[in-house]
């Protein structure tokens, strides 16, 4: 299982796209609301939650943690333990940690991306602490850790993910399957 975390302010599309391409991928994702199970998106789209922060396991089946961006959604993420936690379990176990848009300045924040290859939005570059950051790349893959620029790549983020878990082959079905490139 993977949580996708969602706090008021997410960005929408980074966090349902997202979703929608890995469950197409036939992964199982949660999404996890921090401070309730109802959540507002920074356009005020409201999402409901699988989860609240309340219901999830910190355990071995848990195979990565996906971090929206957003604003405020990247701060209230950085701001809850239950986020913190959950990037240190998969730090600790090597599982996938992916953050897209403003989100990358988390890992920035805990020191997890030094001298690794990312991206972010633009203007956050210096909160990735470290980080080799690659401006003119939608998405960048360092060890366990996964990057995305913004909303605008989110189809490319979401496709990174399910070829890190699945295989390049099974990325470019679900891409096909959304008629992605024309």
């Amino acid at each position: 299982m993977i949580y996708l975390f969602l706090a008021d302010g997410f960005e929408e599309v980074e966090a349902i796209t997202t979703v929608d391409y890995l469950r197409r991928a036939g992964l199982s994702v949660v999404t996890v609301g921090i401070g309730g199970k109802e959540i507002r998106g920074t356009h005020d789209i409201y999402v409901k939650a699988d989860k609240t922060e309340e219901g999830i396991k910190l355990n071995d089946e848990l195979m990565g943690v996906i971090l929206p961006g957003g604003i405020p959604g990247t701060p209230n993420l950085e701001a809850s333990e239950t986020v913190q936690r959950a990037i240190d379990f998969c730090v600790e176990n090597n599982r996938l940690v992916a953050a897209i848009c403003a989100a990358p300045s988390i890992l920035g924040h805990k020191n997890l991306l030094y001298g690794l290859d990312a991206t972010c939005y633009p203007g956050v570059e210096g909160e990735c602490y470290g980080a080799n950051i690659r401006k003119q790349r939608p998405v960048c893959c360092a060890k366990n850790y996964i990057t995305g620029m913004s909303a605008g790549c989110a189809t490319q983020f979401a496709a990174k993910i399910i070829e890190y878990f699945k295989g390049e082959a099974v990325a470019q079905n679900v891409l096909s399957d959304v008629v992605w490139k024309i």
